[in-house]
């Protein structure tokens, strides 16, 4: 019983690293453009981040190159 919730910590430890900088990021965009829409779908829905990077890259036309400078602008 012990490994098994080890192992579902390491999967929310893991899914918590991957969610929250995407989440933040699409939310962060949303609400600098006024996309109130994509930033009440974004904030509502939960797809392991899959419709934030799909806002980010098609929606906000961001590119990997915009990311890199606001990631180690933070950093």
């Amino acid at each position: 019983m012990k490994t098994l919730f080890s192992n579902n910590v390491l999967v929310i430890i893991f899914s918590l690293l991957w969610v929250l900088p995407w989440k933040g990021y699409a939310l962060w965009t949303a609400a600098r453009t006024r996309n109130k829409p994509w930033f009440i779908a974004l904030l509502l829905l939960n797809t392991f981040a899959i419709l934030d990077i799909f806002y980010i890259f098609y929606i906000a036309k961001k590119t990997k190159k915009d990311i890199k400078k606001i990631i180690g602008s933070i950093i």
